[in-house]
């Protein structure tokens, strides 16, 4: 067994309130319980020693692992072939209440034998509150519960008639170890419940059958109202799979990622907790979810961020956090767990997130941009909201023009992030739009005059004649990758001069074979120590501007370059490595909606084309513009005839 599994080696699954990590190896190694931002229940991927694990693995001197997913399901299979047999383990977690949040939680492993015989030896060693509680466990009922400190775990054995018996059972230092014998066409299950009161619910032989099957169906049917018919279907479903496990059903709120502390750079500092769910998201979110066509979880983030809004933090205070719980609370301080040693002695581990009081100008951009995407799609603001983004869109109008810790969160010192003058921009642009398109109460002048001023500083102190580029800051010659989304939010026409040449020099230093950094940590300090991988949502971003400008021979390519740098189940984490691992959490929402996003886009492009169209040659602007404008990803859906001026065409004029 692979004590120390790679980031990559790794699946997920899921019950729409927390997740667990499934290795190559039949380990899951990371599982919080009850939500996805509670401590840890199984926490090796960080600690191998001290984290706490349940193996499921051959008793065979060696043997060869493949693992999938059961075809468009969230279903892990992992297969293990040894020279006396063949043997898997069925992993997946029964969906829970889409509403009620719940302590109860299953995970469910089903071991079978397909050929031949197999024996597989099985610890189950629970490491409560990230290994910092002691647990007791004794015999329950055929099977053991384990008793921490405000956590209770039951697991126990489904028996099917014929299975050999379970031997060498036995507890040792409070976990416990035993071996299941089968031979061809046997099944036995294993159920772990979580739970905080009354008892487990011990599930039969039939009911273990039927909750995978249901499991199954589940997905089948969710999977079903997909729109998508582009020619990245596999890959797309499976982004949006993830997306749909990395949601929290109660709220609608959807995580960073299900994970914590995973490494940016091997043996580093930059190890950040993602279990929450960041402001930033929401547009892409949107973008992403109703472009698929789905609707229902685009409903549910629209009101938990309509919620947000109306939570003003008060008087002096951001009226936004850059992120929140899955519950909506934002109690993040930010802890070291000094006891663990980290992802391949990546130091330190961290839970709860300091970057959630930063002040992060894009966030106020990204949430108006979603509600006014919401709005256009039929999903309107209430009139509560609308009170709380009033005094959102003013407090913007008073603090656009200050220093700030920007979009990647650095902790080297607020700087004036070009990138957060043209979210600014977009919070007042679309306020704006809101306001005409359904006669709200606004302060049109004054949002007006302020949207045009944060325009104008972008193009005089944003642009570096020297660089012939937009650059990070203002005033500054170095780059960023952020603003490869300057065309998809409509701030500049995506064939303008300015912004091809922007283009060019964000591919001469930022992009290496396609993979692309978010910036120059050399020549722009962030407050950190080491390097980090390229940035993957910003390979998908390349992507989607390269399509925009009408380089599509390119763009394509750089997105099939980019998908063989998922892992075996299409999965990806935030960062690529030089030698092609996969580095930060997993796997990582913003990711997965960049490449959403970007396939709709390319699609988009690619269909376009008139027959015999040069894909060397610019896609036609004025369709293309017009209808990325209308659905904000460039597609999918019919040409739309834009019924107002490109955005700043009418500031250009003036």
């Amino acid at each position: 067994m692979n004590e120390h599994p790679l980031i990559e080696d790794h699946g997920l699954i899921g019950d729409l309130q927390t997740a667990a990590l499934v290795s190559t190896g039949g380990t899951i190694d990371w599982f919080c319980s009850p939500r996805f931002d509670s401590p840890s229940v199984f926490g090796a991927l960080l600690d191998s020693e001290n984290g706490g694990r349940w193996t499921v693995a051959p008793r065979a001197p060696t043997y060869a692992t493949k693992q999938l997913y059961y075809p468009d399901t969230c279903v892990l299979l992992t297969r293990f072939m040894t020279e006396q047999g063949v043997g898997s383990v069925v992993d997946f977690m029964p969906p829970a209440s889409p509403r009620n949040p719940t302590n109860r939680h299953r995970l469910v492993r089903m071991l079978r034998c397909t050929r031949g015989e197999i024996s597989f030896d099985i610890k189950i060693a629970p490491r409560f509150d990230y290994g910092r509680q002691p647990h007791e466990v004794t015999s329950y009922m055929g099977g053991w519960h384990f008793a921490g400190r405000g956590t209770d775990v039951t697991m126990h054995v489904v028996d099917t008639p014929g299975n050999v018996c379970v031997g060498d059972r036995r507890i040792h230092a409070d976990d416990v170890c035993m071996t299941v014998g089968l031979r061809a066409g046997m099944t036995r299950g294993l159920v772990l419940e979580t739970f905080a009161d009354g008892p487990p619910h011990i599930v039969s032989p039939e009911e273990c059958e039927r909750l995978l099957d249901d499991t199954i169906a589940f997905w089948h049917k969710w999977l079903a109202r997909s729109r998508y018919t582009g020619r990245w279907r596999e890959t797309v479903n499976r982004s949006a799979m993830t997306l749909k496990l990395m949601t929290y059903a109660p709220s609608g709120a959807m995580v960073a990622a299900p994970t914590t502390s995973l490494p940016e750079q091997v043996g580093g500092e930059r190890n950040w907790d993602y279990r929450y769910a960041w402001v930033r998201d929401a547009s892409l979110s949107l973008h992403a979810l109703l472009g698929l066509g789905f609707a229902e979880e685009a409903v549910a983030f629209t009101e938990w961020l309509g919620d947000r809004v109306q939570e003003h933090a008060g008087p002096g205070e951001h009226p936004l956090k850059v992120m929140y719980r899955v519950d909506g609370s934002s109690d993040l301080v930010e802890q070291t767990l000094g006891h663990w040693e980290g992802y391949r002695s990546s130091a330190p581990v961290r839970i709860g997130n300091g970057a959630a009081d930063q002040l992060q100008l894009d966030i106020y951009g990204s949430a108006l941009e979603c509600l006014n995407f919401a709005e256009q799609r039929g999903l309107p603001t209430t009139s509560r909201v609308w009170q709380g983004l009033i005094d959102t869109v003013d407090w913007v109008c008073e603090h656009w023009d200050r220093p700030e810790a920007g979009i990647w969160e650095t902790r080297g010192g607020d700087k004036d992030f070009t990138y957060g003058r043209l979210m600014s921009w977009i919070a007042l642009d679309r306020a704006l739009r809101m306001a005409a398109q359904n006669g709200r109460p606004a302060e049109v002048e004054r949002w007006t005059s302020q949207r045009n001023a944060i325009y104008w500083q972008i193009m005089q102190r944003g642009w570096s004649p020297e660089r012939a580029a937009f650059t990070q800051y203002l005033g500054s010659d170095v780059l960023d990758s952020a603003l490869l989304r300057m065309p998809s939010v409509g701030f500049i026409p995506p064939q303008d001069p300015r912004w091809l040449s922007t283009l060019d020099a964000i591919k001469k230093d930022l992009v290496s074979d396609g993979l692309v950094y978010r910036y120059d940590p050399a020549a722009s300090p962030d407050g950190l120590l080491g390097a980090e991988g390229t940035f993957s949502a910003c390979t998908f971003w390349y992507v989607e501007a390269l399509a925009r400008a009408g380089h599509l021979r390119e763009g394509r390519l750089v997105f099939e370059k980019m998908l063989t740098y998922a892992n075996h189940l299409g999965l990806y984490s935030e960062e690529i490595g030089l030698t092609g691992e996969q580095l930060g959490n997993f796997p990582q929402a913003l990711t997965h909606l960049a490449l959403i996003t970007a396939a709709l886009s390319l699609d988009a492009h690619l269909d376009a084309a008139a027959p015999g169209f040069p894909p060397t040659s610019p896609v036609p602007f004025p369709y293309l513009y017009a209808q990325s404008m209308a659905t904000g990803i460039g597609g999918p859906g019919p040409p739309v005839t834009p019924t107002t001026p490109y955005p700043s065409e009418h500031i250009i004029r003036r």
